[in-house]
């Protein structure tokens, strides 16, 4: 059986900061991860629907420098490129479907809104690259925490199937509270209170689902249009341009219909609808496009669990996210856990750095 002094579950950016923090502080450590990629809820794709290195974002995509330093000095220090959400242009706001949609003038955006050249997936890679490869454990899925022994037992299932162990002094959760409440068994178990709360909380991205539509231009410009939309009519009821900085022109929305219902719908008639909008929206040129992509995260077993199908929205802040007999050697990392940033990448970034410095205080203490 493995040792070590902290076992980070969890490889999108919050756990990725954990493990660049503790490596950075000289504290050994093994991060798992039940995919077979960083990343987490961070994920960019090419046009087929493959990861990429630089394509369109099914995750998140912004930050906001200025209203979140945290983030902006990550991304100034790993030296990772950013561009401007595109708003030069008008907006379309649908009100009810009996009448056409409006047109506004755009309003330029305070504080601005920035992407990363390539996408996310650059934030991701940046991390990665302060990391040991040695220490990092993919497609192991962590099944257990047991106390005992002045640490903790950790058990998981590696990519082949088997049944392995590691005992680290703590452990750092950078998953969502209610995929943790879930997913991994706890001996002995939480305060009831804990119990509530971690499944109470909604996890960022489990309840949406994002289309995207890539097309051979970005036409909607030449009609003076930022690409950006709202509607009250649906399926998507938020709508902005994904063109890429490296020119593979896109539209995008969130789509409004809930996880039960997009399930009852199916994938081919929610894309006919989501073109047949975009269409009424931007013209005629938008129901051709060379390819699209629909990711819906309730259907992401790794992300959701049942309750995000019936119980979403933002996560908030908690006083105390552990207490009782694992309030000594688990500490929870992820955006949800965020005390000023819950659901945001600057969430994922906050929540991580105050976990990796809990843990090097509590190792010299």
């Amino acid at each position: 059986m493995d040792n070590t002094q902290v076992a980070v579950v969890g490889g999108g950016v919050s756990g990725l900061n954990v493990a660049r923090l503790l490596t950075a502080g000289g504290v050994s450590f093994e991060l798992f991860e039940a995919r077979d990629r960083l990343g987490g809820r961070v994920l960019t794709v090419d046009g087929s629907g493959a990861v990429s290195e630089d394509g369109y974002d099914l995750g998140p995509s912004w930050f906001w420098p200025r209203l979140q330093p945290g983030i902006g000095g990550l991304v100034e220090e790993l030296g990772i490129a950013s561009f401007p959400q595109s708003s030069d242009g008008d907006v379309i706001f649908e009100r009810m479907s009996r009448e056409p949609a409006q047109r506004y003038a755009g309003i330029r955006q305070e504080p601005e809104t920035m992407r990363f050249v390539g996408g996310s997936a650059a934030l991701v890679a940046g991390l990665a690259g302060k990391v040991p490869h040695d220490r990092v454990r993919l497609s192991s899925t962590v099944m257990g925490l047991q106390l005992g022994g002045g640490g903790v037992r950790l058990t998981y299932r590696d990519g082949s199937g088997s049944e392995r162990s590691v005992n680290a002094e703590y452990v750092v959760a950078a998953l969502p509270p209610r995929l943790l409440e879930a997913t991994i068994g706890l001996a002995p178990a939480v305060p009831p209170q804990n119990a509530l709360l971690w499944r109470g909380t909604p996890t960022w991205m489990a309840a949406q689902a994002k289309f995207f539509a890539l097309y051979d231009s970005p036409f909607w410009l030449g009609a003076a249009l930022s690409g950006t939309a709202q509607s009250m009519v649906g399926p998507m009821l938020e709508m902005h341009d994904a063109t890429t900085q490296s020119g593979g022109a896109a539209l995008f929305g969130f789509v409004g219909v809930g996880p039960v219902e997009r399930q009852s719908m199916g994938e081919q008639a929610l894309t006919d609808a989501c073109l047949a909008q975009f269409a009424r929206i931007f013209g005629p040129e938008a129901q051709t496009p060379t390819a699209t992509i629909l990711k819906d995260w309730a259907t992401d077993p790794l992300t959701a669990t049942t309750d995000d199908t019936t119980s979403s929205g933002h996560p908030s802040s908690a006083p105390s996210w552990v207490n009782g007999p694992w309030a000594d050697r688990l500490v929870l990392a992820g955006s949800e856990a965020s005390p000023h940033e819950a659901g945001y990448l600057a969430g994922a970034i906050e929540a991580s750095a105050l976990a990796a410095t809990d843990i090097r205080r509590r190792l010299d203490r």
